[in-house]
């Protein structure tokens, strides 16, 4: 009878350790509620007419994450996050109030979980410090308090209930738990693609309980295949569907100004993001929405931060190992291994997004330390509980003003993502000279019509960030918006050479060349652009229109047909399509009609003039029968 209500109790101690740590984690996340949309939440959120509808959204969860023409190209397929974000959209009308909400619980569910997990392998003491220090710290306000957070979040929570039910298993795997594990490893893996180190943190679970030696695994895996070869299925089937919808298995997109990591040696710069991740963790005081360069510089050599950064990581593999060879880790259990283990979570956490083994998209971002980070606590949890030990007065003050200092920051710093306008602020603030933040400078001179210094602000983002892709193609968009033709033209010639299998800067140029009225122009990028992402409804239009003005009707009429079951799109070079095929026709009232919209529909100078010559030359027209010049938009 004691023996059962002893471990009553504990379950009553556990849980409510869980509900405390829950409820904290919601509230020191409380103020992020009255947040809207900021930085990536507008594209993929606000502005994504595919999650609007039930119709749109089963759509949407099989493109690319990002909702633009090139979407493809920066090789992201989150089919249960968009799923996730298209149903609080529908939900909540649009209203910001409703992802800020799911977010916050998902937080505090994580939260939650940590300590769960962590019971299993440590004294109860040390796994509720884990979780408060989890539940508080700052680190974590990008994934939390900005809405598209919500993929850190979904992939960490089921990667923590993957790796609960795995330690609440027999030491057998069994079909029905591995098929759930499974499930939880397939939402995941379709929220954020970190999830795919499931495979080796269940690894890492079942080691840190066991003394396993090379010579054990053929016995482990006869006890276990069965859950990986689940999550083996499930990794592939995901890896399938990516190579279906981005034409692509892995990111072929390099850090933002980084691309000199291909070429030059790449522990220089790692040392230095290495030291970054220390302080993150130590003294997260300050804090970037962005870390490209020149917040983190590439690095051409060794320098004093990058060999401290090298230094501290051989430091704590040293220790790590040392800690390592203590007793397995278990429920009540003191052993130093919880620190190792904390290390090697983290480790294999982060590996996706390291730079390490590959090159990934990010030098370094705060959101993709969310699930990295449940290691780091469970090592702080270990530490702290074992201080109490030896300096029983020192610890819980200590523990007392790391929670104090974490809530205080978190709370202050969960405001910047207000909205977009807040984020670039602080981040021109604190970060004048890093290439994103000149980049958002110059979307901010010529959104006020500051033409020249919003020219000048690309130019030094250019220059910093080492005429990115992404940027590039992003500018260009600005030349074309303001008329600038010609200099639009010469950037494509950047982009093209520096990602010649990329579908967007060919689709760029199709448009350049449209509006420029080169008809033979148009047709060659076009046709390069459909050749490499055959779902863009614009360049189908396009090329439909050229092949007209060509007078390749059948070849005209099936990219037209293309175009409108894709979807349809309304500009000026599109008329003129109907007007040649209704002269074709013999119906001038129709060809009339036809030419009259596209009038309308042109608004640039270069559009304008080509359009003239089209009206002569083609239809034998007076383009001062239509639309006066004045009239033109600017």
């Amino acid at each position: 009878m004691g023996g059962a209500g002893g471990t009553r109790q504990a379950v009553i101690d556990r849980r409510q350790a869980v509900v405390l740590v829950a409820v904290v984690a919601a509230l020191v996340y409380a103020n992020s509620l009255g947040n809207g949309f900021a930085y990536d939440d507008v594209p993929i959120v606000e502005d994504n007419a595919t999650i609007t509808s039930f119709d749109r959204l089963a759509q949407a969860v099989v493109s690319p994450y990002w909702p633009i023409p090139a979407g493809a190209d920066l090789a992201l397929w989150r089919p249960v996050t968009t799923g996730v974000l298209g149903l609080q959209y529908i939900a909540g009308g649009g209203s910001p109030l409703p992802f800020h909400i799911t977010n916050v619980l998902l937080h505090a569910a994580a939260s939650g979980l940590l300590v769960l997990l962590l019971a299993h392998l440590m004294s109860l003491p040390a796994a509720l410090v884990a979780g408060l220090v989890f539940a508080v710290h700052p680190v974590h306000t990008e994934a939390v308090a900005n809405v598209v957070g919500v993929a850190e979040l979904i992939s960490t929570v089921a990667v923590l209930g993957a790796c609960m039910l795995h330690l609440q298993g027999g030491e057998r795997s069994r079909w029905g738990r591995s098929l759930l594990i499974g499930l939880l490893f397939l939402i995941g893996f379709g929220a954020k693609e970190g999830a795919i180190t499931l495979l080796g943190l269940i690894f890492l679970v079942d080691a840190a309980r066991e003394r396993l030696s090379f010579r054990d695994l053929p016995s482990y895996l006869a006890r276990r295949w069965r859950v990986y070869f689940v999550m083996l299925v499930v990794a592939v089937g995901m890896l399938i569907g990516r190579l279906e919808v981005l034409q692509g298995v892995a990111t072929p997109n390099r850090p933002l100004g980084a691309d000199l990591l291909a070429e030059i040696p790449k522990i220089w710069t790692l040392g230095e993001i290495w030291t970054h991740y220390v302080r993150l963790w130590v003294f997260p005081l300050d804090l970037s929405a962005d870390y490209s360069p020149n917040v983190i510089p590439i690095s051409f050599g060794w320098h004093a931060i990058n060999v401290t950064g090298v230094a501290l990581v051989l430091l704590v593999l040293v220790g790590s190992i040392v800690a390592w060879r203590r007793g397995p880790l278990g429920v009540g259990s003191n052993s130093a291994r919880a620190a190792a283990f904390g290390v090697m979570w983290f480790l294999i956490a982060v590996s996706p997004v390291s730079n390490t083994v590959f090159v990934s998209g990010v030098l370094l971002a705060e959101r993709t330390l969310y699930l990295p980070s449940v290691g780091l606590a469970a090592a702080v949890g270990w530490l702290l509980v074992r201080m109490a030990r030896d300096r029983p007065r020192a610890a819980p003050v200590i523990l007392v003003l790391v929670l104090l200092a974490g809530s205080v920051r978190t709370w202050t710093r969960n405001p910047t993502w207000e909205d977009s306008r807040v984020v670039f602020l602080t981040l021109a603030r604190d970060y004048p000279h890093s290439g994103r933040s000149q980049w958002l400078l110059g979307d901010t001179f010529l959104d006020r019509g500051q033409v020249s210094e919003g020219l000048f602000a690309y130019r030094a983002a250019m220059n910093l960030l080492d005429s990115n892709y992404v940027l590039v193609t992003h500018v260009t968009q600005k030349l074309m918006a303001l008329g600038r033709y010609q200099a639009a033209d010469k950037l494509l010639d950047i982009a093209i050479r520096d990602r010649p299998t990329s579908p967007l800067a060919y689709g760029m140029r199709a448009g350049v060349r449209a509006e420029l009225g080169d008809a033979a122009g148009t047709e060659r990028y076009a046709r390069i652009s459909l050749a490499l992402y055959g779902r863009d409804p614009l360049r189908q239009h396009v090329l439909a229109w050229a092949l007209a003005a060509r007078g390749l009707w059948d070849e005209a009429a099936e990219a037209r047909s293309r175009g409108d079951e894709l979807g349809r799109v309304d500009f000026w070079q599109r008329w003129i399509y109907d007007g040649y095929v209704a002269r074709r026709e013999g119906d001038t009232a129709a060809m009339l009609a036809a030419l009259d919209s596209a009038t309308v529909k042109v608004n640039t100078e270069v559009g304008r003039v080509a359009l003239d010559s089209i009206l002569v030359h083609d239809f034998g027209v007076d383009p001062s029968a239509f639309r006066p010049d004045s009239e033109l938009q600017p």
